[in-house]
């Protein structure tokens, strides 16, 4: 398989929750949390970062924007740590609620594609083209995966060699689907399940 369907059947997973490593985006600075902070400061208004919060951790977010508020006219220095400050206290209040840890705020850039893909048709209000890009790059992963493990199907039974080859092919295609079918039907969680 050719590196950039690799990619796009790994952005697939990613959106879908399949992915092998816990990936974000709301703690990038180009993410949707921190569009919204960015956006709140400008117009001086807190509003628009709240829906990033749980109803129990809105008041401290609000006193909290208020002090950032205060201060960050200070000086340019100032207002760059306040700034900070505040998408760091709202990325970590946000990503507590989804019982999710903060490991600190992610450069620009460091969205993953599906996941700036899911964004900009959310903002064009249409899905299609991207639900059928995954839709076709996870069906090509299936039938290679399958193609891979008929084959060693085929030659299993000539050596034990060859029938662990097979079912290391056998796995990796059964947990793929697994991992897919689990994710269709039960939703994907902001918690990423392990997967192959």
């Amino acid at each position: 398989m050719k590196n950039s369907k690799r990619s796009l059947v790994a952005a697939a997973l990613i959106s879908l929750g399949i992915a092998t490593q816990v990936l974000a985006h709301c703690d990038s600075m180009d993410g949707p949390v921190i569009k919204d902070a960015q956006r709140a400061l400008e117009n001086n208004d807190v509003t628009p970062v709240l829906k990033w919060v749980s109803a129990k951790d809105e008041d401290a977010m609000q006193e909290l924007f208020e002090q950032t508020t205060s201060i960050r006219r200070e000086s340019e220095t100032v207002q760059e740590l306040a700034d900070n400050y505040f998408f760091e206290t709202l990325v970590r209040i946000h990503r507590a609620s989804e019982g999710e840890g903060f490991t600190g705020l992610k450069p620009k850039g460091s969205v993953e594609p599906a996941i700036a893909a899911t964004d900009r048709a959310l903002g064009e209000g249409d899905i299609d083209q991207l639900a059928d890009k995954i839709a076709a790059a996870v069906r090509d992963e299936i039938k290679t995966r399958f193609n891979e493990a008929h084959k060693k199907k085929l030659l299993s039974e000539d050596s034990v060699a060859q029938g662990r080859e097979y079912v290391e092919a056998y796995v990796k295609l059964t947990h793929f689907i697994e991992a897919i079918h689990h994710t269709v039907s039960h939703g994907a969680s902001h918690k990423h399940q392990e997967s192959e």
